[in-house]
């Protein structure tokens, strides 16, 4: 006869490297647990994704150390953790349930990713058996991640009188990401008549932004829990037996894509800055919305007080700008100074004029005050110990409009992978919680100012357009006949492709910044910087 059974689905972060601070978090954690179960996420011991800490001996001693710990503790509650482990000379992504202190079974993960951001064929070994065990009369089968997106994983624990399956993921965001595990979930539990307990990791990791959102659907597939987005959670789910009905589940509901890519973007920042131990953090204002947004996501996630921005006025800056500037800062609560850049500039094309002599103005003087300004920011980053934030979107690194070296210059890139169309969404998203960034600012033309009357659309199409044909040659991979089909003027496509293509250069040298489209520039693109391709166009 089986009964009801308790599972507590464990959306927390677990740092990479930090095997024993993990091992106690678990330890902690299972110690106050009333539920039958703890089902924890990919990795759990490691963090994910390790990466080459892997290839070393050491940190798989550290990880069979804390293995044997939680079995030392001998808990109540079953646990169902996710950790590496070498069996001979084969490393597998694996997951241990650990029930009164023995080990009762362990899963290896079947389909590893090696795609996008993802290379587990680097350091895994496949698995190709399923893992059940018994709990009160019902019957748990365990999965790991990529396993339900392939469905054969989740077919074959079916087939050995699985009724559930607990599922341990470290599955990065993306935008459309969280509807589509659903969408996966909901479809297999449909076709194979099995529920599925899902627990995602919930962390900012270098490029990497996890979200949470767990999920908990029935053998019917009827949706019974979503877990927050961004937030670290502890969630009790029962699950009934077989032909019992669920009294009227409801929910939370999903957010928008804006609530959902900020508080993403906020967790990711706070995260990076805070486990790399930097005090906080600095960026230069200019009255723009790139930095306007870059400063809002600063501030929410570090607080006013760990946050400092500098406006670098010079000849071409508007009134509006420094006016803008100064006044988010004040509403923001963040210290705040000017420097004007003009004194600097002038020197230095006083010392350069004997080598540009008998050559006009062009781009090297709009550069110079670029890198002039990343010049001050790095030393404030470095006189304070914050890390300086970048402020470019993906629509100006895919097209090259950034300087290398000047506004380029930083250690984290809050925007990076943000086209400019949704850096407006997220703007209004913002200020819709609280009016922080200036109404002028997200109206007025965007401009670098960085020439006399300067806008970004001198030069550029306009930014619908723009973002609508990155999107398609680099998320995509659409062909140039295949966008100028999209109804683009053709010219202009091949213009921006070429841009694309001939800046993969600059973009090698940028800094990390989370992902949060379908392919960022990062581990998910990777193209090399010198090749013939380019020319063909």
């Amino acid at each position: 006869m089986s009964s009801a059974v308790t599972v507590t689905l464990v959306q927390q972060p677990f740092t990479v490297g930090a095997v024993s601070q993990n091992t106690e978090k678990v330890l902690s954690i299972a110690k106050t647990s009333t539920a039958d179960v703890l089902l924890f996420p990919e990795l759990t011991l490691t963090g994910y994704p390790p990466e080459d800490l892997l290839l070393r001996d050491e940190f798989q001693q550290l990880v069979e150390q804390g293995l044997q710990q939680l079995l030392d503790a001998r808990l109540a509650v079953t646990l169902v953790v996710g950790h590496p482990w070498r069996d001979g000379d084969a490393l597998y992504n694996a997951a241990s349930v650990i029930q009164n202190g023995q080990l009762l079974a362990r899963y290896y993960k079947q389909e590893l990713p090696n795609h996008g951001v993802f290379d587990e064929l680097r350091y895994f070994t496949p698995g190709d058996k399923a893992c059940t065990f018994q709990l009160k009369g019902q019957t748990f089968a365990v999965l790991i991640c990529e396993d339900i997106w392939h469905g054969g994983p989740a077919a074959l624990a079916k087939s050995e009188g699985a009724e559930w399956a607990l599922v341990l993921n470290a599955s990065p965001y993306c935008v459309g990401k969280p509807a589509q595990r659903e969408q996966i979930l909901t479809t297999l539990a449909r076709r194979l008549k099995l529920g599925f307990v899902y627990v995602n990791h919930v962390i900012g990791q270098d490029e990497l932004v996890f979200d949470g959102q767990s999920l908990v659907v029935s053998p019917d597939a009827e949706v019974l829990f979503r877990g927050a987005n961004a937030t670290a959670e502890l969630h009790t789910q029962e699950l009934l037996p077989r032909d019992t009905p669920y009294s009227q589940p409801q929910p939370r509901s999903a957010l928008s894509l804006e609530a959902e890519v900020y508080q993403l973007l906020v967790m990711a920042t706070r995260d990076y800055v805070q486990q790399n131990g930097f005090p906080g953090a600095v960026l230069g204002l200019s009255g723009g919305i790139d930095s306007a947004l870059t400063l809002a996501i600063a501030v929410d996630a570090l607080g006013a007080d760990k946050v400092q921005a500098l406006m670098l006025p010079f000849t071409y800056t508007s009134g509006m700008s420094v006016e803008d500037a100064e006044a988010q800062a004040q509403a923001m609560g963040i210290e705040f100074g000017s420097v004007s850049i003009e004194p600097m500039y002038n020197s230095f094309m006083q010392q350069l004029s004997p080598l540009f002599a008998g050559r006009g103005k062009d781009t090297t003087e709009e550069n110079l005050q670029a890198r002039l300004r990343g010049v001050l920011l790095m030393a404030l980053s470095n006189k304070t110990g914050r890390i300086l934030l970048t402020t470019g979107n993906k629509s100006e690194n895919a097209v090259g409009y950034c300087t290398l070296y000047g506004d380029m210059c930083g250690g984290f890139a809050v925007i990076k992978d943000v086209p400019k169309t949704l850096v407006y969404r997220l703007a209004a998203y913002r200020n819709s919680l609280s009016p922080v960034i200036p109404q002028r600012v997200i109206d007025r033309p965007p401009s670098a100012e960085l020439a006399p009357d300067q806008t970004d659309q001198d030069n550029l199409p306009p930014y619908d357009d723009l973002d609508a044909m990155i999107e398609a040659y680099v998320e995509q991979d659409k062909s140039l006949p295949e966008i100028v089909a999209l109804g683009y003027d053709e010219a202009t496509v091949r213009r921006v492709l070429h841009l694309i293509d001939i800046n993969e250069y600059k973009r090698r040298q940028s800094a990390v910044g989370p992902k949060v489209t379908r392919r960022n520039f990062g581990k998910d693109r990777r193209y090399p910087i010198t090749s013939w391709m380019r020319k063909q166009r």
